[in-house]
């Protein structure tokens, strides 16, 4: 089996020039990062984590939670992690925590959910969460390396992967004032998950920056459903003053917002969506979208929960932000009606 050693013999660097590479160390400069990362392709070098789970009493397999299997942007991630992993000769443990119902039962079944894996003494976990609060699971982070992803922990220090949803939203905005809107709608749902109030922000932010208005009849996330609150928007375009196009916060509010449009046979509200999702460019009109990259989410959060498995006392980068881009189709370039 390749050793760390071997690869330093390759890259012609130490040891311990190795594990900070592997370790995403931001002191190594790039050409010596390039050497390293040219000798584990040659060598074919995988951390030795199935050793490394047998001295640590923990199986070789990873917890993976996230809310919604069915939902696309958790789909891509997960299949990303999944063929990473399984090519590393570990397992993959995936439960969904589910998105919906009241505040209380959602944190109660995040924590039974979570808990339930960390019972397996899995390896170590990455988690979309779903509730206000994490703290819960810091005496379970001592003993298990955990990452985040998609949105940063509450109530606990973790190392963390998410979108720049800030950027996105305010990126959204932006392009449909470029194209005459003055009356731009949020919508999302009624959750406590930090995406949807980051998106919410970076909304306003661009509300102002485009001298547009900032008012609470615009914001619908009235729900826990992204079907209620797509409904009660369509309501609101037969009200005096409505708004002429939408930001939709994600995928399933897209999708529910869509369809809600072809319905009432709406077909002059601009719309663009955060998440890219299937036959999106294939309607009439095409969605335009703020794209993410869920399968490289998934990849560098797996690199991250890796660093933790095989260095538990290095310290990884606790935060990271992955770029978001808009790609207009059609839906987003709409004149006001």
């Amino acid at each position: 089996m390749t050793t760390m050693r071997d690869v330093a013999r390759v890259a012609g660097v130490s040891a311990k020039t190795v594990s900070r590479v592997f370790n995403d160390d931001p002191h190594v400069t790039e050409e010596t990062r390039e050497r390293v990362r040219w000798a584990m392709q040659k060598l074919n070098y995988v951390p030795n984590l199935l050793a490394r789970s047998f001295r640590a009493g923990a199986d070789a397999a990873v917890g993976l939670a996230i809310p919604d299997i069915a939902d696309p942007f958790f789909a891509a991630m997960t299949s990303s992690i999944e063929v990473d992993l399984v090519g590393r000769g570990m397992a993959v443990v995936v439960t969904s925590l589910g998105h919906g119902g009241p505040r209380v039962q959602l944190a109660e079944r995040e924590r039974s959910a979570l808990e339930a894996l960390l019972r397996r003494q899995i390896s170590g976990l990455i988690v979309a969460c779903v509730s206000a609060d994490q703290s819960y699971l810091a005496p379970w982070q001592e003993r298990t390396p955990m990452v985040f992803v998609d949105r940063a922990p509450k109530g606990l220090s973790g190392v963390y992967v998410i979108e720049d949803d800030l950027g996105g939203a305010r990126e959204a905005v932006a392009h449909l004032a470029s194209h005459g809107h003055r009356q731009v709608a949020f919508l999302g749902v009624s959750t406590p998950v930090t995406t949807t109030r980051r998106r919410l922000k970076g909304y306003r932010s661009a509300l102002a920056e485009n001298g547009l208005p900032d008012s609470p009849d615009l914001i619908y996330m009235p729900a826990e459903s992204a079907e209620e609150s797509a409904a009660e928007l369509v309501k609101r375009l037969e009200a005096p003053d409505p708004p002429t196009a939408v930001f939709s916060s994600n995928i399933p509010c897209t999708m529910a917002l869509v369809l809600a449009l072809q319905r009432a046979e709406r077909t002059d509200v601009a719309v663009v969506g955060f998440g890219d999702f299937p036959m999106a460019a294939a309607l009439a009109p095409a969605v335009t979208v703020v794209d993410q990259d869920p399968a490289g989410l998934g990849r560098i959060a797996v690199e991250r929960l890796l660093q933790r498995i095989e260095d538990p006392q290095a310290q990884p980068r606790r935060r990271t932000v992955l770029p978001v881009h808009l790609i207009p189709r059609g839906s987003g370039e709409l004149p006001p009606a």
